[in-house]
């Protein structure tokens, strides 16, 4: 497992859900809710900066059959762009977070609070759970968790998943 703190980011078209990693990587907490819009990216590099992170990963929503719809598309376009934001300096990572913010709301809900009133938190706990994953998915698999976001890297690993998908037909 590599070291380091860790971001987790759950990309809304409202609100942008953000939690963070210890350094050992063992555990995700929420931290904040970022109004979606204009500084967004700037809030996200001060945490970023803040935290002392050595990594970012995005939520990719991808549906429970494996595909992507417009709101991976925006995902992927946001990370790309927060990837921008830090200057290359930052791994951003896409991993998926199918049903997170399910999860978050039933977690609420048992705990009979309305989601209306917790919508914010909702969001935070979305991130810390998307972050989890992708720590508990490093860690038993020894490998970083997604895929890059940008780049010669992001191309590459695009292409490897294709030729598999290919030869699995």
């Amino acid at each position: 497992m590599r070291g380091g703190v860790r971001l987790g980011i759950d990309v809304g078209d409202v609100r942008i859900g953000v939690a963070r990693s210890d350094p050992s990587g063992l555990l995700a907490v929420p931290v904040e809710t970022v109004a979606r819009g204009e500084g967004d990216l700037d809030r996200l590099a001060a945490l970023v900066a803040e935290s002392e992170a050595v990594e970012v990963v995005v939520g990719l929503p991808v549906s429970l059959s494996g595909g992507e719809g417009p709101a991976a598309q925006k995902a992927r376009e946001f990370a790309r762009a927060l990837a921008e934001r830090l200057g290359g300096t930052i791994s951003v990572r896409l991993f998926d977070e199918r049903l997170s913010t399910v999860s978050a709301q039933q977690g609420f809900h048992a705990q009979g609070l309305r989601t209306k009133s917790t919508r914010a938190r909702i969001d935070q706990a979305a991130a810390a759970i998307i972050l989890q994953s992708a720590l508990d998915t490093e860690r038993s698999t020894g490998s970083p968790p997604g895929s890059a976001a940008t780049g010669d890297s992001a191309r590459r690993e695009r292409k490897r998943q294709r030729r598999g998908r290919a030869s699995s037909e």
